[in-house]
């Protein structure tokens, strides 16, 4: 089960995330309790090993500015969260980083995993970063194949129950592994990491 904690903030939270033994960690670029500044970002990707992926986090930022700032700050991968079309994508692939396209499964959502030219598609709640549950019983009608990530309320009491009726590749957690809005609860990241990998995958 691959696991991705978003939202990191300090070196102490990488430094859990990967003991923890998570596969990726996530800085978030755009507005928010969570938002960390270029230098900043750019001080904590140092931090992360070659074999956990550093994924930056963006929404409703241009894909020139994203460019910019996967450069600048040195992540693996950039995550374009919400409504960026095509071109944007492969704008971004330009740059030689890693793709995530993430978004809320709607009727029209296209499930296939690399319809936008990305590596991971990732499924999360209409309100990212909300802590908020969604009906995954959406998935019975359009259930992506591959390498595709459960995102949206997540948290260590309930992350192996929605695994198994999921049954993603991965999970994403943020809000879930929080003791304060934008605060990371280091005991909390290790136990979600624990808890995702006890069932299957």
């Amino acid at each position: 089960m691959y696991v991705k904690l978003c939202g990191l903030r300090t070196a102490a939270d990488v430094a859990v995330a990967v003991e923890a033994g998570a596969d990726a960690v996530g800085f978030v670029f755009t507005e928010s309790a969570r938002r960390v500044d270029l230098d900043t970002a750019r001080e904590l990707v140092r931090e992360v090993p070659p074999h956990v992926l550093a994924v930056g986090v963006f929404r409703g930022v241009g894909a020139d500015e994203v460019r910019r700032l996967a450069g600048a700050s040195g992540i693996g991968a950039a995550q374009l969260h919400g409504d960026y079309p095509r071109s944007a994508f492969d704008e971004v692939a330009a740059s030689g980083v890693r793709l995530v396209r993430a978004v809320a499964l709607k009727p029209d959502t296209d499930v296939r995993v690399g319809a936008y030219g990305e590596d991971l598609l990732l499924l999360d709640s209409p309100v990212a970063g909300s802590g908020e549950r969604w009906d995954l019983t959406a998935l019975d009608r359009a259930r992506p194949e591959g390498r595709w990530l459960l995102a949206g309320g997540l948290g260590v009491r309930d992350v192996a129950e929605a695994v198994t009726l999921a049954r993603p590749w991965g999970v994403d957690v943020s809000s879930g592994i929080e003791s304060g809005r934008g605060v990371k609860d280091h005991g909390l990241m290790r136990e979600f990491v624990a808890a995702a990998r006890s069932v299957g995958g």
